[in-house]
């Protein structure tokens, strides 16, 4: 896939022409609200970038349109909390990034959504 670089609206497309991206650019890079899309047709992923680096909340879904993940980022580097889900939509662990890394109290559960486990991670400074 090739990438024009302007400044504006910008949409990209998979082989074939169906749509798999869509958002702005500023000053030759993402910047705002994109939204990217499965072959199907279905969400993605929607987020934000701020001068080419995800910035803000963003969230991925599964081909099938269940949430995968949700989490924000700062700089690009994922912050506060963070969560993924099975493919039967239930939460599969959870915790908090600092400066692109885990840290704190981080739970993972089973497809049941019974708590399997809990880390203590301490921030590496």
């Amino acid at each position: 896939m090739k990438i024009v670089v302007v400044d504006g609206p910008h949409r990209e497309h998979f082989a074939g022409g169906k749509l798999s991206a869509e958002g702005r650019f500023k000053e030759g890079k993402r910047h705002g609200t994109w939204k990217y899309y499965y072959r199907n047709g279905v969400t993605k992923a929607v987020g934000k970038y701020v001068r080419g680096e995800f910035d803000g909340e963003w969230r991925w879904w599964r081909d099938n349109g269940q949430l995968l993940q949700a989490g924000a980022f700062k700089n690009g580097e994922q912050v506060g909390r963070w969560r993924r889900y099975y493919d039967n939509g239930q939460l599969w662990d959870e915790g908090a990034y600092e400066e692109g890394r885990k840290v704190g109290v981080w739970k993972v559960y089973d497809k049941a959504g019974a708590l399997k486990q809990t880390r203590v991670i301490k921030a590496k400074r």
